[in-house]
């Protein structure tokens, strides 16, 4: 709730907001207004460093004639969205507000409450700023929650790729050993059967076989 205290009619009056910064990033913010011939507001626009504030002075124009059982409509809508470091008021897009292009904007609704200045509610006004920075603080707690939760979701993928990756790699190792012991199991197989082999032939057995084979395949002298 913004709170603006009539002092006179004819003359101008003012509120001043104050907007704080409780994250670790750099925030930009832009204030609008349903009624900007009324209001005058300086800043309407900046970036806020971490852990900083803003006094933002919101002037209501001087009014002919108060307003009918000092009731208003007019409301005024708080912007703010994270920016890059050492990021000027000057260089901040023309879209960076709407929601269309980024998707992390953060709003704050301020209604407006006229009050005379004789009136009894000598608290109105703090009690209006307390309640807008409660809301605010609230919308940057809520921004906070959701980028946690972002970093969670992207620290968990990025476990699940690295799980990913070693079981490939534990597969990739266990391919080629299962090849070197085949290898080696049928190399000794081939040794044992060669020396199996040369000692059936160096047997006396082998040799008279060898002996008469040699005599069947001789072929007869020539008549």
């Amino acid at each position: 709730m913004l709170v603006v205290k009539l002092v006179e009619l004819e003359k101008q009056s003012f509120c001043d907001l104050k907007v704080v910064n409780n994250t670790e990033n750099h925030v930009a913010f832009k204030v609008k207004t349903t009624s900007p011939k009324k209001y005058f507001v300086r800043p309407n626009s900046g970036v806020i460093q971490p852990w900083d504030s803003c006094i933002i002075r919101v002037t209501l124009q001087a009014q002919k004639e108060c307003p009918p059982d000092m009731q208003c409509k007019d409301k005024f809508l708080l912007q703010s969205t994270t920016v890059p470091q050492h990021t000027d008021v000057d260089d901040l897009p023309a879209d960076i507000f709407t929601k269309e292009s980024n998707g992390k904007v953060e709003e704050c609704k301020l209604r407006v409450l006229y009050i005379p200045p004789s009136s009894a509610q000598g608290n109105g006004e703090e009690d209006g700023l307390t309640s807008c920075r409660q809301s605010f603080d609230g919308n940057v707690a809520l921004q906070r929650l959701k980028d946690e939760r972002d970093a969670v979701v992207s620290k968990t993928q990025q476990l699940q790729q690295e799980l990913d990756l070693l079981k490939r790699r534990k597969y990739r190792e266990k391919g080629p050993g299962f090849s070197i012991t085949f290898a080696l199991v049928a190399g000794l197989i081939g040794i044992i059967l060669g020396v199996l082999i040369k000692l059936w032939l160096s047997s006396p057995s082998a040799i008279e076989n060898k002996e008469v084979l040699t005599e069947i395949l001789t072929p007869p002298p020539e008549l």
